[in-house]
This record gives structure tokens, sequence and C-alpha cells, in this order.
């Protein structure tokens, strides 16, 4: 217990880390400062409250998974991704390392927790993954349908210049222009993916 109270002492005043112990009841036994500052919303502390009055609804069970592994290997960190109230309605991501507390006869107190906002992380990851999508698609409009009605135009070129009269000059111009505007199409295309 006295090497989780020297961590809580030492990320007291942190402004980007939370330190957490929640007891065997379910309930938080300790918060650190920066926990209550970004999760109790101005309403006190969240100490004596259940460790779930935080949480997206469907990530308690994270927790309650995470909680036996704890104790069955106490000596080990387990690492949770989860969602907690902003307080305006919609939720952070976050990441902890949770590990069980024991007493001086190995006896389990609950667990200690420590974590940090990577709702920046993850935003930007997603973005990134968009964007790689993007990307994807690009390429493989580029690749396939460019090449198309670029090798019409540049075949039909070709024989515009060997075209002996004028009725073949004219259906090739038809078929000129129809290639050029299949080709403006897949442009305005790839220009509408590289923006969006």
């Amino acid at each position: 217990m006295h090497r989780y109270e020297q961590i809580n002492q030492f990320l007291n005043a942190s402004a980007f880390f939370y330190t957490i112990a929640i007891g065997m009841d379910s309930v938080y036994t300790y918060v650190s400062p920066n926990y209550d500052r970004n999760f109790s919303f101005g309403k006190g502390t969240l100490r004596g409250q259940h460790f779930s009055v935080t949480l997206h609804p469907e990530d308690v069970q994270i927790c309650e998974a995470a909680g036996p592994q704890c104790f069955q290997d106490p000596g080990h960190l387990f690492p949770v991704t989860l969602r907690k109230h902003d307080g305006r309605g919609g939720f952070v991501t976050t990441q902890w390392e949770m590990q069980a507390m024991l007493d001086e006869q190995g006896l389990p107190q609950g667990i200690f927790c420590i974590g940090y906002n990577i709702t920046e992380f993850v935003d930007t990851k997603t973005k990134l993954n968009l964007a790689e999508t993007h990307l994807d698609e690009i390429s493989f409009i580029q690749s396939h349908g460019v090449r198309k009605p670029l090798a019409n135009i540049m075949g039909l070129t070709k024989l515009l210049r060997s075209a002996e009269n004028e009725a073949e000059r004219e259906e090739l111009m038809n078929m000129l222009a129809l290639s050029a505007d299949e080709f403006d199409q897949i442009i305005q295309e790839i220009s509408a993916k590289g923006s969006a």
C-alpha cells in the first residue's frame, strides 16, 4: 500500500495523469485532484461514489472483466481503454493501467489505476485512417478509372490524324468528346474524394 501512496504523492499535482483507487465494494477510495477536476464537473469529489458514475455504460463491463484479472495476477499491470463522460453530453477516451492493491498479508484491498486522456490521439488516428481510405480510393480510381478514357483519347487522336474523310473524322471527334467527358467526370470524382 505504501508504494501506491508514493505514486499518489508524486502525481498529486499532475495536469496530465489521473490516479484512482477502487475498493472491494467498487467505490472510489481515492481520486486525484486532476481526476475530480476532469470528471466530477464541479460537484465535489467522486470519492465514495461507485466507479461507474464516470463511465460510458458499455465500458462498465470492461472494468468488471479487468478487476478479477488484477487479483489473479497482482504483480501485473492490466491496460484498458475507457470512455468517460465529458460533462457536455459526450465522452473523452482515456487509457488506464490497473493493478491489484494487496495489504501486508497479501489480501485484496482494491484496485489502483493510473490513466490519461487519449482523445486527441484517437481522433487523429481516426482521421488518418479515413485519409488513408480516401487515398486508397483515389489511387484505385487513378489506376483503373483514368486509364480507360486516357487510352481512348490517345488512340482516337492517332486515328484522327489518319482519318481519310470528313464523316470518319466527325465520328472520331464525337468519340473523342465522349472520352474527354468521361475523363472529366473521373477527375471531378478524384477531386471530391481528395477534399472529403
